[in-house]
């Protein structure tokens, strides 16, 4: 691990390698350490973790992990933070996403996202959609903050998709998803943070832009899959909406506990998630 100074400029960052890089933008101090770990161990180059907080111990033993020492204090700050890093990384497949959040592709215990990379590129293709599929702890009057790794459920239904328009214009295999806490507890989430869908693996191309509806400014990169058959898709299993809620005065005594009758408890297997049909392998056999 090392850390660049605060008052170091992106522009000199230096990112070795010419493979995948993750960038972690840390919200806040919840499972930074543990979201750190579990994307410096899925064959990344490199990791960047924007972070203001006390680095911890265990994150020293993480070779490919550089900290960056600046606040994120919303999803727009992570935006332009990475948008500012898109010429620098041109060329290198990037994954983006936020602590405690988890990254799951179908292989992912035999295959590295290099390979996961590589094979999209047969594919013709620069981007990966993906699935943000809120996680959420068992026991909220053990874990207030509805964090718990341990524990942790999802909804194995209530995921649905639109078709998305350009005004009166259909989008060619561009889809706005649906679901989860975001569909279930609706009333405490503004609708333009419901969708859960995200392109959070691309290949990075200098003037290529994140723009704050989490669309990228190259129209083919957002959507699903070639027009010739089914892409590999993946997903961020996530404990932000869950955290959001729970932290949230304007809902956090209205919510006693996440548990339905649908809920499922989340073995942190990429078999699962292929089995509920919330990612997909493709033509990647």
């Amino acid at each position: 691990m090392r850390t660049v100074a605060a008052d170091d400029p992106l522009s000199a960052l230096d990112v070795p390698g010419r493979g995948p890089v993750c960038l972690i933008f840390a919200e806040d101090e919840t499972d930074v350490v543990a979201t750190a770990q579990h994307h410096a161990a899925l064959g990344f180059d490199h990791v960047l973790l924007f972070y203001k907080g006390q680095i911890a111990e265990a994150m020293g033993g993480l070779p490919n992990l550089t900290v960056i020492p600046r606040p994120v204090p919303n999803r727009l700050t992570a935006i332009e933070l990475l948008n500012s890093l898109m010429g620098k990384l041109s060329g290198r497949w990037v994954c983006y996403l936020f602590n405690s959040e988890y990254l799951f592709y179908p292989y992912m215990k035999t295959r590295g996202v290099a390979d996961l990379a590589g094979f999209m590129e047969e594919e013709r293709r620069q981007a990966i959609f993906t699935y943000v599929i809120d996680l959420y702890a068992q026991d909220l009057e053990q874990y207030p903050d509805a964090v718990d790794r341990q524990s942790a459920h999802f909804d194995g239904s209530g995921y649905y998709g639109f078709q998305r328009f350009s005004g009166p214009e259909a989008l060619d295999r561009q889809y706005d998803i649906f679901g989860g806490l975001g569909w279930r507890y609706e009333e405490f989430i503004p609708w333009e943070r419901r969708r859960i869908d995200r392109i959070a693996f691309f290949r990075a191309i200098d003037g290529l832009r994140l723009d704050e509806n989490l669309h990228l400014n190259e129209p083919e990169m957002n959507t699903i899959s070639c027009p010739w058959h089914n892409n590999v898709t993946i997903a961020l299993m996530s404990f932000r909406v869950a955290k959001s809620l729970k932290r949230n005065p304007g809902s956090m005594f209205d919510i006693e506990s996440f548990m339905w009758r649908q809920s499922v408890k989340f073995d942190w297997t990429p078999e699962q998630l292929l089995e509920h049909g919330l990612i997909e392998a493709g033509q990647w056999f």
